[in-house]
């Protein structure tokens, strides 16, 4: 049954291409003639083709008496007794912005309300409200803002470029850099980059070094010295502001070399990452911590 259904719709194909090379007399006699694809279905004619719906059994008896270019006055119904119309927009108090809060927070949900959601705190209706600080534990210090400029194809491109660091006065701190053409932008980015840069400061229980270390960065040198309790930090410039936002109490800093405030901070926690706490000295030894003074 498959093959005699493949071979008649094979020839119809056939007859059907074939047609396309004979005279358009013959084609035109052909045309007229049913064909079908395969053997099993009904043969379909084009012979008649499709008709559309009647004219006359749509009703139009609604516009017999209606003139297109007559002018037509709008009598709306009368209101019911007892209407009262509503206040027009300009006569309404002014709303406040908890009534305008709840009424987009009823509508989008509770992201327009200033309600915080998955900890992030969202104030689309009031643009006044300002960003928020972070509370991850971590404050912030300007070290430096200054003004850098970029020879560009049409001019000078002024920029602010600004230094920070973060740390948690426990042990952490972090030294970031920013640019941006705005100063507030400047130093939001540079805080950004800092938390990134986050290094760990190995303390006593006086809030000192463990031992001296020296650190260097491009022509910048600082010396870093414990201190006995009650001294604070002597140091100055950016060694000062890395040291006290990383939680020292005492300590003695010194820089050697360029005065550079960013390349003075780097050089600073290249000195710190050398240090090393007493007790993971001892332990890389497989020492107590008793014999390390012997």
């Amino acid at each position: 049954m498959a093959s005699a259904a493949t071979i008649a719709a094979l020839s119809s194909f056939s007859s059907l291409s074939l047609g396309r090379s004979l005279p358009l007399k013959q084609r035109a006699l052909q045309g007229s003639a049913p064909f079908s694809l395969f053997a099993s279905s009904k043969p379909f004619s084009v012979s008649h083709p499709i008709r559309a719906s009647n004219d006359k059994d749509i009703d139009t008896s609604f516009f017999d008496n209606l003139d297109p270019y007559a002018d037509i006055p709008y009598d709306p119904p009368a209101p019911p007794e007892g209407y009262v119309p509503p206040p027009s927009f300009d006569e309404l108090p002014p709303e406040t912005e908890e009534q305008i809060a709840a009424a987009y927070e009823e509508l989008y949900g509770p992201a327009y309300s200033g309600v915080s959601v998955l900890g992030n705190d969202i104030y689309v209706m009031d643009a006044k409200l300002k960003k928020r600080s972070r509370n991850d534990g971590f404050e912030e210090r300007v070290v430096q803002v200054r003004r850098v400029t970029k020879v560009v194809k049409g001019g000078k491109k002024l920029s602010f470029r600004a230094i920070v660091v973060v740390g948690d006065k426990k042990g952490l701190v972090g030294i970031g850099v920013g640019k941006a053409k705005e100063v507030v932008d400047a130093i939001a980015k540079s805080a950004t980059n800092a938390r990134r840069n986050i290094v760990a400061v190995p303390m006593t229980k006086y809030s000192t070094f463990p031992h001296r270390a020296d650190g260097d960065y491009g022509a910048a040198k600082v010396m870093l010295r414990p201190a006995s309790p009650g001294t604070g930090v002597i140091a100055g410039g950016a060694v000062r502001i890395v040291l006290e936002m990383a939680g020292v109490a005492n300590a003695l800093g010194k820089q050697i070399g360029s005065k550079n405030a960013l390349n003075n901070a780097r050089a600073t926690v290249v000195a710190v990452q050398k240090m090393r706490q007493f007790r993971d000295v001892a332990r890389e030894r497989g020492i107590p911590m008793e014999e390390l003074w012997k």
